[in-house]
């Protein structure tokens, strides 16, 4: 090859490489839980300020399989999950590696990150209490006392093998240890309505037609039925939110999630919209497209989540819930819950 074969191949390559940068700059590959149209608002946020455009990838379930079974080769380069089950699923595929951002662990409280740095929180969801404001006059409850007799034939739920609910029974079992776990849902079962069903909604919408009491749900769906479900209004309508808390503790919050894929072939822009998301812009965003409450500190809750009364979260590590969530799901089957 001639020497100016070889300086115009090598400026072909040169502008080749050139081209592939500018391409990755432009773009960052999102797969999510969430539903496109509400985290799209996010998106189109974050590529105004950042000129990245992204690329979304939506389903509801079985991402964490997917990116592993694409490898090395996986176009993923940010998983947005729910709920501590599916956060330490997609660790447990062996499908992420750790956020190593100043940014991220100044922002989001300890308890919301993963000690080993592969998830760390964007938005927090309680799980509650839905009470009948016609039949229920106390405004505080304690989940111990979801056991006490006097909610016989008065409690729904959606399974206790869900993964709210097993994130709820997990942080119980790390609270109490699993002898008091399990005499305590054994309390809560003999305390059921109903066999254990349907969804949040549905346990609204129990309560509202007088079937029990009390139910069990998260936040954000009681807000959802309320503002942007109007033929699930009368459900929110009929019953208020009570938040319960631990006895000594605070109210169980689970997670809205992000990692950073293992292979993400657009790792430096990952990072930037992981930071972004942590950012006040979006963490308001976030809390009012999702009723979720943000983990920045100072942002402001939406103001339906808010009506609900100060949210007094418990202190424990979510990491910590995670560990406890295969013997919180053995206790559950053990006392045969569902049945």
């Amino acid at each position: 090859m001639t020497a100016r074969r070889i300086l115009a191949a090598t400026a072909l390559a040169l502008v080749s490489f050139s081209a592939a940068t500018v391409q990755a700059a432009e773009e960052v590959n999102v797969y999510t839980y969430r539903e496109t149209k509400l985290v799209q608002p996010l998106f189109d946020a974050f590529s105004k300020d950042t000129g990245i455009k992204v690329n979304v990838i939506s389903a509801s379930s079985g991402l964490e399989q997917r990116i592993k079974a694409e490898g090395a080769n996986s176009p993923a380069d940010v998983l947005l999950t729910v709920d501590i089950g599916r956060i330490d699923d997609a660790v447990q595929a062996g499908v992420t590696q750790p956020i190593k951002s100043d940014v991220v662990d100044k922002i989001v409280p300890a308890q919301y990150r993963d000690p080993d740095g592969h998830w760390a929180g964007i938005s927090m969801r309680a799980r509650v209490v839905y009470a009948s404001k016609e039949r229920v006059k106390q405004d505080a409850i304690t989940y111990e006392e979801l056991a006490d007799p006097k909610w016989k034939g008065k409690i729904c739920i959606r399974s206790g093998q869900h993964i709210y609910n097993n994130a709820l029974f997990a942080a119980y079992t790390a609270k109490h240890g699993e002898a008091k776990a399990e005499e305590w849902l054994r309390g809560v079962k003999a305390n059921l309505a109903q066999k254990p069903s349907g969804g949040d909604r549905e346990t609204a919408r129990d309560v509202a037609a007088g079937k029990c009491d009390i139910g069990i749900g998260n936040t954000y769906y009681w807000a959802l039925m309320m503002n942007a479900e109007p033929e699930k209004k009368p459900w929110a309508e009929a019953t208020k939110v009570i938040l319960p808390t631990f006895e000594g503790g605070g109210t169980h919050v689970n997670l809205s999630a992000v990692l950073l894929a293992k292979h993400a072939p657009n790792k430096a822009n990952a990072l930037k919209l992981i930071e972004w998301l942590a950012g006040e812009h979006a963490q308001q965003l976030y809390a009012d497209a999702n009723y979720e409450y943000p983990v920045r500190a100072g942002v402001a809750v939406n103001p339906t989540i808010a009506g609900y009364g100060r949210l007094n979260a418990d202190p424990m590590p979510v990491a910590k819930i995670a560990a406890n969530r295969k013997a919180a799901a053995t206790l559950v089957d053990k006392v045969g819950f569902d049945n």
